[in-house]
């Protein structure tokens, strides 16, 4: 009898380690402290690897190619085949399709929950950086609910609402300030200086977000620029704007003081404006600047992090022409290449072949082609986004699912899985 009841205590003890470890090792150990999602326009593979013959040469590798798991990604909206910003964004944010414009909310109205309120929920710190405005949608998809993704007013409402995000960062000053500081609002409110008054930290330069102590977990909130931040071969030294790296650095040092882990979402905003202009030399420069801030990302988070990254949508159709030398790179790569063809061509933009109609709808009359390097087959007064799959990568656990065709809701579920 003796006997029997001590095997009994020695199983039930097996059972209670055996559990235990499970437990460990399915709730403790696979759950990565740090968790970051950099968001693009433009990751498709030409302009990756145009970026790659522009910084270095063909025999170059970005940051990005060494992540061991990569996959192509759908992106329609629930009602147009080419998604906008608002709805790409919106889909990775809240897994779910909504209409093109919208922010957050469901085709059937219902307020979606994005993956930054659902890491809150969980106890995760979250954060967001930008080089373009904080109430960008691309960025406001992440922590905003509207019908139209030009309620402006009503996204910084809910920027600046209690308990939000613990750090921002990125431009749009303007969006935040009254039209007596040379802001856009009209109701005379400064929502920076309500938001400070509230107990947040207000970082308006580089200086600012250097000496911005570590150890606090007070919200930080840093507005570098009234509208985009400048491009990223256009800060001078001692310029008071920081660059993306300098940002995704500063937020993961901020975030990870907070014992629970924490979720940053970064949008390389700046590659969509100079896409929406023809402007290839930006484009290349922003896409070489994200991959610079993903290496900061994995430096600063440590190999254990969870890190993807993911394109939203292609815009133009920017495409690298002839035959470069294999180590050519940089501004060799602009302009016109030796056969006499523009080295970067664009399907739609401000730079086709035609005027944009004129008073009343009449049709512009036929002109030449721009005098610019960068001509596009089609008038557009901006780029217009394109039906292409974009691609995603990431490393750390979940991000295993990344391969084959998936669609971008499904980033989402990678994500959620990481909390």
């Amino acid at each position: 009898m003796k006997l029997r009841n001590q095997l009994l205590a020695l199983f039930c003890l097996l059972v209670f380690i055996a559990a235990g470890v499970l437990f460990f090792h399915t709730w403790v150990v696979q759950k990565p402290f740090g968790v970051i999602l950099f968001v693009g326009d433009g990751l498709v593979t030409g302009n990756l690897t145009a970026a790659r013959l522009y910084d270095v040469g063909a025999d170059h590798h970005l940051t990005m190619d060494g992540f061991p798991h990569l996959a192509l990604v759908t992106n329609y909206a629930n009602d147009f085949a080419v998604p906008d910003s608002p709805a790409a964004a919106s889909a990775i944010a809240t897994g779910t399709k909504v209409n093109n414009g919208v922010i957050g909310i469901s085709p059937k109205g219902r307020m979606l929950l994005s993956i930054l309120e659902l890491a809150k929920q969980r106890g995760r710190a979250v954060g967001v950086v930008t080089t373009g405005g904080l109430t960008d949608a691309s960025i406001a998809a992440f922590y905003a609910h509207v019908q139209k993704s030009s309620e402006i007013d009503a996204i910084a409402a809910q920027f600046t609402g209690d308990g939000a995000l613990d750090v921002a960062l990125g431009g749009g000053a303007q969006d935040f300030t009254p039209e007596s500081k040379s802001g856009h609002r009209k109701d005379g409110r400064d929502l920076l200086l309500e938001m400070r008054d509230k107990g947040a930290e207000i970082m308006r330069s580089k200086a600012e977000l250097e000496n911005e102590p570590i150890f606090s977990t007070q919200r930080r909130v840093g507005v570098f620029a009234n509208g985009d931040l400048a491009y990223s071969n256009q800060i001078e030294a001692g310029s008071q704007e920081p660059s993306l790296p300098d940002m995704v650095r500063r937020a993961i040092e901020f975030l990870e003081v907070h014992e629970r882990g924490y979720l940053l979402v970064v949008d390389a905003e700046l590659i969509s404006r100079a896409a929406e202009q023809n402007d290839g030399e930006h484009v290349l420069t922003e896409t070489v600047d994200m991959d610079r801030a993903i290496a900061t990302a994995l430096r600063y988070a440590g190999e254990k992090a969870v890190v993807l990254a993911v394109g939203k949508h292609a815009t133009g159709g920017m495409t690298m022409n002839g035959y470069p030398l294999r180590q050519e790179h940089g501004v060799g790569l602009l302009g016109v290449n030796a056969f006499g063809y523009p080295a970067i061509a664009w399907a739609t933009g401000p730079m086709g072949p035609q005027t944009p109609a004129g008073p009343a709808g009449a049709q512009g009359s036929p002109a030449p082609p721009p005098s610019g390097n960068e001509p596009a087959a089609f008038y557009a007064p901006t780029a217009i986004d394109s039906a292409q799959d974009v691609i995603a990568v990431g490393r750390g656990p979940g991000t295993e699912a990344l391969k084959g065709v998936i669609d971008n809701t499904e980033i989402f579920q990678i994500l959620e899985g990481a909390l």
